[in-house]
């Protein structure tokens, strides 16, 4: 693997929507890479909660700071993603020990797909590590309050993505 490839990092994920414990991740991994590729899946048959077009926008906006860090929607296998960004590591997040399992699986079968791309594991910070989008969307579906757990713009889409569908 070339040396350049290896500064460049691909987070893929639903980002459906984007969490304070994900954006914990990119501000850690940023300073470790000469670029981070925030991968965006469109993931149709999870049917997310957001269009893809707006999970991109919300992830721009969440990591606006950091003037390295790239967010780009993506349709396709991983594997032909990472390939298109040129990144030579694959950032993953474990909040607890039960998704080492799910996360184990997919590194080996990245490896198999994309041998040359190493899988990289960060840990949240102890206050993020419950957090995740699934347990998001239904708190806001249900018409609780989610600003502690998603930057603001994400939080006023979430509740107007609701809203809409009558939810609210």
């Amino acid at each position: 693997m070339s040396v350049a490839r290896q500064r460049i990092a691909v987070y893929p994920g639903t980002f459906d929507p984007i969490t304070n414990g994900h954006i914990d991740l990119i501000d850690r991994a940023a300073p470790l890479f000469e670029k981070v590729v925030i991968g965006v899946a469109e993931s149709p048959a999870k049917g997310p909660a957001l269009p893809l077009a707006q999970r991109v926008e919300l992830a721009r906006a969440a990591v606006a700071k950091h003037p390295h860090v790239e967010v780009r929607g993506f349709d396709s296998l991983l594997a032909h993603f990472v390939k298109e960004v040129g990144g030579g590591v694959l950032l993953r997040g474990l909040r607890a020990v039960s998704d080492f399992e799910y996360e184990f699986q997919l590194a080996s079968m990245n490896r198999h797909l994309i041998p040359d791309v190493e899988t990289l594991f960060l840990t949240p910070a102890e206050q993020y590590g419950f957090i995740s989008s699934s347990l998001v969307r239904e708190v806001a579906r249900l018409g609780g309050d989610v600003s502690g757990f998603v930057p603001a713009p994400v939080a006023t889409a979430l509740r107007e993505q609701w809203r809409q569908r009558g939810n609210r």
